[in-house]
């Protein structure tokens, strides 16, 4: 269907998101570093972004900023997932613009269905 990628540092949360993106028919990368995100954005035409902002939320938005001014994931949809009790994350990702921010405890459950929704819009 169509290449998403999950930027999520955590290996063990990245696996589940790879996981439900491949189980919904999306072909998915994950990248754990920005210099991996730039990379892989140079070289391919993702449709949408999985961005976990659990640990460094202010950190990551900035990241997306940076690598979006530099010309990279023009049009790139982001899901934006973080700790449900963490409405600071939520703010910002609101604040970014992100086409979707929920909580990773909905992700877990509505995944597939949440990309999907994201890619139809």
């Amino acid at each position: 269907m169509a290449l998403v990628f999950a930027y999520v540092p955590d290996l063990l949360f990245g696996s589940s998101v790879v996981g439900t993106l491949e189980t919904a028919g999306h072909e998915s990368l994950l990248l754990g570093d920005e210099d991996a995100l730039r990379a892989e954005a140079a070289r391919h035409s993702p449709r949408a972004l999985v961005l976990d902002l659990t640990d460094d939320p202010a950190g990551r938005v900035e990241l997306i900023g940076r690598v979006r001014a530099d010309g990279l994931l023009d049009g790139v949809r982001v899901l934006a997932v973080y700790a449900h009790v963490d409405r600071d994350a939520r703010t910002l990702a609101e604040e970014a613009d992100y086409d979707l921010v929920v909580p990773r405890s909905r992700f877990a459950r509505e995944g597939a269905a949440l990309v999907s929704e994201l890619l139809a819009r």
